[in-house]
């Protein structure tokens, strides 16, 4: 089952948004160290919540940028697999990333691929916007997926 189905038949349920990120989580075990909450998942959009707690900080108290990373890589990449025509492969080349301001909060990231040719080839640049509690942005990243159609 792909995952979108997959996140269709569990967001209906009690706490199914949760056990569907922990079954991301049990495919893929690095994300397990953030602990995301995949809560939207559709084509051209995908949305994961990271809580602020000690295992993601930095020396400063901060979420730590690579725990931005890996959440944007892990938007990015759902959002991308969600997107691409049946039959497409994809597999992230590169990330470019901006820090734009201390994460001290919580934090929602958003991949937004409504914009996205996705019956393209290639390398296709992914945004990915990181944003605090009070809605500003903290992180900016621009994943290049490189995407081979069958």
């Amino acid at each position: 089952m792909n995952a979108l189905a997959l996140f269709n038949r569990f967001k209906v349920i009690p706490g199914g948004t949760w056990l569907f990120s922990r079954a991301v989580c049990f495919a893929a075990p690095y994300f397990r160290s953030i602990r995301p909450h995949i809560t939207e998942v559709r084509p051209g959009k995908v949305v994961v919540h990271l809580r602020k707690r000690r295992a993601v900080e930095n020396h400063l108290k901060t979420v730590h940028a690579i725990a931005m990373c890996n959440m944007a890589e892990l938007a990015g990449g759902m959002m991308t697999d969600v997107s691409v025509p049946a039959g497409a492969r994809w597999i992230p080349s590169g990330m470019t990333v901006r820090y734009i301001a201390k994460a001290k909060t919580d934090l929602v990231g958003t991949a937004d691929g409504t914009g996205i040719d996705w019956s393209q080839t290639g390398s296709i640049l992914v945004p990915v916007s990181v944003r605090d509690t009070a809605g500003t942005e903290v992180f900016h990243a621009e994943i290049t997926m490189n995407v081979k159609h069958a």
